[in-house]
């Protein structure tokens, strides 16, 4: 009996597709600016995880109240707003380069007095407060710039893929920085925590220093206006759904407010069981962006979008159903991923379908929806829930979502036709 024929794999093939699962690595081994960014970003991100930890575990040393822990929320959030949206107007006049570098000190400084607030013992919640509410304004006033400049920094063909890449290095500080904060916090104090934060902004400071200057292109008529971008969001209606659809995924889809009566009224759980469902969105978001090598290839961006946001709502929904933690947090972690899908098409479209001289503003504005959507998605499922109850907020807001998705769907076809190689705002 002859022998059978040796099977001869293919090693090229094997390469291309390994190439094309997993994240598109092309940005970083081609453009050096983007790369030195990029990694500057990855790591301050993990730091400022770290530092969030330590803030929240000082407060309630300090006060032992769960009230006065919440409220560090609540001392970023106008800062965010109100210096998202004029950071961005700052972004569409002034040189990108300069704000990423007073954002980045700004945000060295405030890591650096908290460090010695911790060391000397001070002991006063509001110097903590105050800190908080200073980092949210620098990281607002400069998270603009940065993200304006991506495209500067990378072709347009790659842009995709430096979202992507982008998305990797968040969730990586998402991921990472809590667990290393929680290390470094337990064996040697919050101060540990704060001084390698400190430290590792010395990364995203060379990259920023690294960088030519980054004025926006095109002709400038006078100071930028918060404004302006905003009447160009309301005429721009393709830009304008991919706004509507992430609100609709936040404020319907997002139950974190509930995960507390989640863990003890569908698992029986404790705090642990907290924790494992808040981090499992942004596992699911990790993996997503990981496995991101096919984004480069999709032109369809608006149907994309609209797919990853229904996907991430129906999750939602069928997590509310389900009473195996397990499954739920299989759940959770698809609706990260379905997140992830639709922030990289979002950014993109942003990114390609705007002038340049409105990105800026159009990333503040990313930022409001991005820190207020959340919070009126914690007021919408809380209602509801005391109207009903966890779980029926839960399964109705995923619903919401997806009916949502639909509607932007039939009245905004154009939408649906919304082709990457032809952007239009």
């Amino acid at each position: 009996m002859p022998a059978a024929a040796p099977v001869v794999s293919d090693p090229a093939a094997a390469g291309r597709w390994y190439r094309r699962a997993f994240a598109d690595l092309s940005p970083l081994r081609d453009h050096p600016d983007y790369r030195r960014v990029w990694l500057g970003q990855a790591v301050s991100s993990i730091g400022q995880q770290m530092t969030a930890v330590a803030v929240s575990v000082q407060v309630y040393d300090l006060t032992g109240s769960a009230f006065a822990t919440g409220l560090v929320g609540l001392f970023s959030l106008f800062p965010l707003i109100a210096f998202g949206l004029y950071g961005g107007a700052i972004a569409d006049t002034a040189d990108r380069r300069k704000l990423g570098l007073i954002g980045s000190a700004g945000l060295a400084a405030v890591s650096a007095v908290l460090a010695a607030q911790a060391l000397t013992d001070l002991g006063l919640v509001a110097v903590l407060y105050a800190a908080v509410a200073l980092q949210a304004g620098f990281f607002a006033l400069s998270s603009p710039a940065r993200s304006a400049m991506i495209p500067r920094l990378v072709p347009g063909h790659q842009l995709p893929a430096a979202n992507a890449l982008n998305t990797v290095s968040m969730n990586l500080g998402l991921t990472i920085g809590p667990m290393l904060g929680g290390v470094l916090i337990g064996a040697y104090g919050a101060q540990a925590a704060y001084l390698v934060d400190t430290v590792a902004f010395a990364g995203t400071l060379y990259a920023m220093w690294r960088l030519p200057a980054m004025r926006p292109l095109g002709e400038r008529k006078g100071r930028a206006s918060v404004l302006d971008g905003l009447r160009f969001l309301r005429e721009q209606p393709n830009l304008r759904t991919s706004f509507l659809a992430d609100l609709a995924a936040m404020i319907f889809g997002l139950p974190r407010a509930l995960f507390p009566a989640l863990a003890v009224t569908l698992y029986a759980g404790d705090a642990r069981t907290v924790g494992l469902l808040v981090s499992a969105p942004a596992v699911g978001a990790l993996v997503g962006a990981l496995f991101s090598g096919w984004v480069g290839r999709i032109h369809r961006q608006g149907v994309a979008v609209l797919i990853a946001v229904a996907a991430w709502g129906l999750a939602i929904a069928v997590f509310g159903l389900v009473h195996n933690l397990w499954l739920g947090l299989l759940l959770l972690a698809v609706a990260g991923c379905a997140d992830t899908v639709s922030m990289i098409f979002r950014n993109t479209m942003m990114q390609v379908a705007a002038p340049d001289e409105m990105r800026g503003r159009l990333q503040g504005i990313f930022i409001v929806v991005v820190a207020g959507g959340p919070r009126l998605g914690d007021f919408e499922s809380g209602a509801v829930a005391s109207l009903t109850s966890p779980a029926t907020s839960v399964i109705t807001g995923g619903l919401a979502c997806v009916a949502a998705v639909l509607l932007l769907a039939a009245r905004r076809p154009a939408f649906l036709t919304y082709d990457a190689r032809h952007p239009t705002p």
